[in-house]
């Protein structure tokens, strides 16, 4: 896992995480479950945050300071980040 969020702040990684797993036992396609965690992120913490959910992928973003995590649940890797 990778991520510069602050465990003390609003966001918390541990409910990241738990959302992820709900996520990936609700949906099997990447897509819906990028979709889902995205909507939720924006309906917790505001807007804009953004999701890439797949097995390889290779990236370059910018993102505001605090609202980055990537990690792996299973087989898929999941990145979000907020970048307005």
């Amino acid at each position: 896992m990778e991520t510069d969020m602050d465990e003390h702040g609003d966001m918390k990684v541990s409910d990241v995480l738990m959302q992820a797993s709900i996520a990936m036992e609700q949906y099997t396609e990447e897509k819906d479950i990028s979709k889902h965690l995205k909507l939720w992120l924006e309906e917790k913490y505001g807007p804009t945050w953004h999701c890439i959910v797949g097995s390889e992928y290779k990236m370059s973003f910018t993102y505001e300071s605090k609202n980055f995590i990537k990690f792996n649940v299973g087989k898929k890797c999941i990145t979000l980040f907020r970048h307005n």
